[in-house]
């Protein structure tokens, strides 16, 4: 079985024009070190959405992990990130 959307649903691409323009935006335009720059900026100056996306980005993101006990049945149920 393969992953994603299922055949004939467009709702996968409908991004994809949204985020092919700002990775040429930044790229064309040199713009990623000045971006990692304001991310570390607003970190140091205690944002912890910028904190969390560069704990993400160096550490990647933590897995969920739920356990579920149902008498002599042990469940446990692992979910990774997506990237």
């Amino acid at each position: 079985m393969s992953g994603g959307a299922p055949k004939g649903n467009t709702n996968a691409t409908k991004n994809k024009i949204w985020t092919e323009a700002i990775r040429k935006a930044i790229v064309q335009g040199k713009k990623l070190d000045t971006l990692a720059k304001k991310v570390v900026a607003m970190a140091e100056e205690g944002d912890l959405g910028a904190m969390k996306e560069i704990g993400d980005r160096l550490e990647g993101k933590p897995q969920a992990n739920v356990n579920v006990e149902s008498g002599d049945l042990v469940v446990q149920i692992r979910k990774f990130s997506d990237d």
